[in-house]
C-alpha cells in the first residue's frame, strides 16, 4: 500500500481500521468453521451412531452462525470499501484541484491536461483498488498466516509442504506486477494525451469549421485511440495470463498437500479429523494470495492515477510558506526591485526596478516577450520572481497574506475570465460592483447590453460564447472599472476595441487614477502611452544582451 494514501486521507485510515477488523472476523470464522466441519464429517464417517441430524443440531447451529458471520463480514467489508473509495477519490480530487489552481499561470497551463485527466477519470480507478485489492491484501496478511498456524497445530508435514509451495505465488506476482505497472503507466499517458487532444479539438471546432479544416484532426484522434486501445488490451492479456498462472500454482499447492494427506491416511499415519481439517484449511492459505494477483491488475490504473495525483499535489513541506502580513494598498507605493523571472526564453523581465505611485497611471511597455504580463502577475502575487522582489509599502509581496492582498486588486488579463452563465453573473464574478450601470458605460458595454436579446440575463457559453472578442473585452473592462479595489492591473485593456471605445476606456482609467487608485496598464499603442503619468520600458535579458552587442 502506498503510505502517502495513509497520510493524505483520513478516510483511508478509517477504512483500513475497519477492514482489519473485518479481516480478523473473516479469518476467525474461516478457521473455526473448518475445524467444526471436519469434526462433524469425521465423526459421521467413523461413528454410525452419530449420523442423526438431531445429534448434531447444536454443532450445526454453531457452524451456520460462523458461515453467517463470515458472509456478513465480507458484505460489510465490501460496503466499507465502496464508501472509503468514494471518500478518498473526493479528498484526493480536492487536493489536486487546490494544489494545481494555487500555482502560477505558466505552471498551471503545463499541468492542466494531467490534472483534468486525474480528476475527471483517472482517480476513478482507485475504486477497484479499495473495494477489491486492499481487502484482499489485508486478508492475505491475516488469513494466510492464521491458516498456516492452524495447519501447523494439526500436521507439521503439511505445514512444510505449504511453506515450500506458498512463496511461488508472491514471486510470480512480483514478476508479473513489474510488467503490468509499466503497461498501466503507458495506458494513463495515452489516455491523458487523447483527452487533451479531444478537449482542444472540441474547443477549436468552430474555428476549424470556419477555416474548412474540421475534417483533418480525426486521423490523429483515431491514432491516439488505437494507441490507448492497444495499451489497454496488452494489460488485459497480462491480467488473464497471470490469473491462469496463479490459479495453476495454487491448485498444484493444494494438490500436493492433498496427496500427502491421502497417502498418510491410507497407511494410518494420521487421524481422519486432522486430515480433513488440514484439507479444509489449505485452500484458505492460497485463496487470499490468488485474489491479490487477480485484483492487482484492476487496481493498477488507480495506483498509476494516484502516483500522478501525488506528483501534482507535491510535497506540502517543500512548498514555500505563505505570508501572513497585511497592508493597506490605498495610497501605498508598489516597488519593483531588480525584478526577474526565468522562463523558456530566458529571464523576462530582467533586473526591472521601478516605483509605481498611487494616483497615477503607470504604463508598462516593451517588446513582445519582454515580461510585461509576467510583471503584472508578480505584482498580483500569482508568479513568484526568481530574482528581486515586489514590495507594497515596503513589505514584500511574498510576505503578504494572498487572500487579503487579492481582495485589494482588480486584475484584467489579456483574455478576460468568463464562465457559463448570465452576463450579470459574469459581471459580479469577483464581487458585486459599486455601480454596474456606470461601469458598463465607462467600458462601452452598455451598447452591447442593449443589443443582447435578454440584456443582463442573456446566458453565455463556455469562455464567453455568444459574445465577440471585442464584446468580451468590454465585459472584462466593465468588471474591472466597476471594482472598488485600490489597485487596478490591466493587461492590454484596449485590445479588440474600436478607437471611440478605446478613448472612453482610457478616459475612465485616468479618472480612476485621479481618485487615488493605483493604475498599472500594459500597452504599446500610442493612445495608451499618452495617458501614462509614467512609462516604464520592460526588457528581457536577451534583449539587453542584444543591445549591448
Amino acid at each position: 500500500m502506498d503510505p502517502r494514501l495513509w497520510r493524505a486521507s483520513p478516510a483511508v485510515r478509517r477504512f483500513l481500521a475497519a477492514s482489519v477488523l473485518c479481516g480478523v472476523l473473516i479469518s476467525g470464522c474461516a478457521i473455526a468453521s473448518a475445524i467444526v466441519l471436519a469434526r462433524i464429517v469425521s465423526a459421521v464417517i467413523t461413528d454410525p451412531s452419530t449420523r442423526s441430524v438431531a445429534h448434531w443440531s447444536p454443532v450445526l447451529a454453531v457452524l451456520l452462525a460462523l458461515w453467517t458471520a463470515r458472509t456478513a463480514a465480507h458484505w460489510l467489508q465490501a460496503r466499507l470499501g465502496q464508501r472509503g473509495a468514494s471518500a478518498v477519490i473526493a479528498e484526493l480530487s480536492g487536493q489536486v484541484l487546490a494544489a494545481v489552481t494555487a500555482r502560477s499561470p505558466g505552471r498551471l497551463a503545463a499541468e492542466r491536461d494531467d490534472a483534468a485527466v486525474v480528476v475527471t477519470r483517472g482517480l476513478d480507478g482507485l475504486r477497484p483498488y479499495f473495494t477489491a485489492y486492499l481487502p484482499a491484501l489485508l486478508l492475505a496478511t491475516i488469513l494466510t498466516p492464521a491458516s498456516v498456524a492452524a495447519i501447523a497445530f494439526f500436521d507439521r508435514r503439511a505445514t512444510v509442504l505449504v511453506a515450500i509451495t506458498l512463496p511461488l505465488i508472491p514471486i510470480f506476482m512480483v514478476l508479473i506486477g513489474l510488467a503490468t505497472a509499466e503497461r498501466s503507466t503507458a495506458a494513463l499517458a495515452a489516455m491523458t494525451t487523447l483527452q487533451a487532444r479531444l478537449l482542444d479539438l472540441i474547443a477549436g471546432l468552430p474555428t476549424l469549421r470556419a477555416l474548412g479544416r474540421a475534417a483533418g484532426p480525426e486521423h490523429r484522434i483515431a491514432e491516439l485511440s488505437d494507441a490507448h486501445r492497444r495499451s489497454a488490451m496488452a494489460t488485459l492479456r497480462i491480467a488473464f495470463l497471470s490469473a491462469l498462472v496463479l490459479e495453476l500454482l495454487a491448485t498444484l499447492g493444494v494438490a500436493v498437500v492433498a496427496v500427502s494427506i491421502g497417502l498418510r491416511l491410507v497407511f494410518g499415519e494420521m487421524s481422519l479429523t486432522a486430515g480433513l481439517t488440514v484439507l479444509l484449511l489449505v485452500p484458505d492459505v492460497y485463496w487470499p494470495l490468488r485474489r491479490i494477483g487477480v485484483e492487482f491488475h484492476a487496481a493498477e490504473d488507480g495506483r498509476a492515477a494516484a502516483e500522478k495525483a501525488f506528483a501534482l499535489i507535491g510535497d506540502p513541506a517543500a512548498e514555500a510558506p505563505r505570508g501572513q502580513r497585511r497592508v493597506d494598498a490605498q495610497g501605498a507605493v508598489i516597488g519593483l526591485e531588480r525584478l526577474g523571472a526565468a522562463g523558456r526564453d530566458g529571464t523576462a523581465p530582467h533586473a526591472l526596478s521601478a516605483r509605481i505611485e498611487p494616483g497615477q497611471v503607470t504604463v508598462l511597455t516593451g517588446a513582445n516577450g519582454a515580461g510585461k504580463s509576467t510583471t503584472l502577475a508578480a505584482i498580483a502575487g500569482l508568479t513568484a520572481p526568481t530574482s528581486g522582489r515586489v514590495t507594497v509599502a515596503g513589505v514584500a509581496i511574498a510576505d503578504l497574506e494572498p487572500a487579503a492582498w487579492w481582495r485589494q486588486l482588480s486584475w484584467l488579463p489579456q483574455r478576460p475570465v468568463l464562465i457559463p452563465g448570465t452576463v450579470a453573473a459574469n459581471l459580479a464574478l469577483f464581487g458585486d460592483l459599486a455601480d454596474v450601470e456606470s461601469a458598463c458605460v465607462a467600458a462601452g458595454f452598455d451598447e452591447v447590453i442593449a443589443d443582447l436579446p435578454d440584456g443582463l440575463q442573456t446566458v453565455l457559453g463556455r469562455g464567453g460564447v455568444g459574445l465577440s472578442l471585442g464584446q468580451r473585452q468590454r465585459l472584462g473592462l466593465a468588471r474591472a472599472l466597476g471594482s472598488t479595489a485600490p489597485v487596478l492591473l490591466l493587461d492590454e485593456p484596449t485590445a479588440h476595441l474600436d478607437a471611440t471605445t478605446e478613448q472612453r476606456v482610457l478616459a475612465a482609467l485616468v479618472q480612476r487614477a485621479k481618485c487615488g487608485t493605483t493604475v498599472v496598464v500594459v500597452g504599446h499603442r500610442a493612445p495608451v502611452l499618452a495617458i501614462g503619468d509614467r512609462v516604464i520600458t520592460v526588457s528581457s535579458r536577451r534583449a539587453v544582451a542584444d543591445a549591448r552587442a
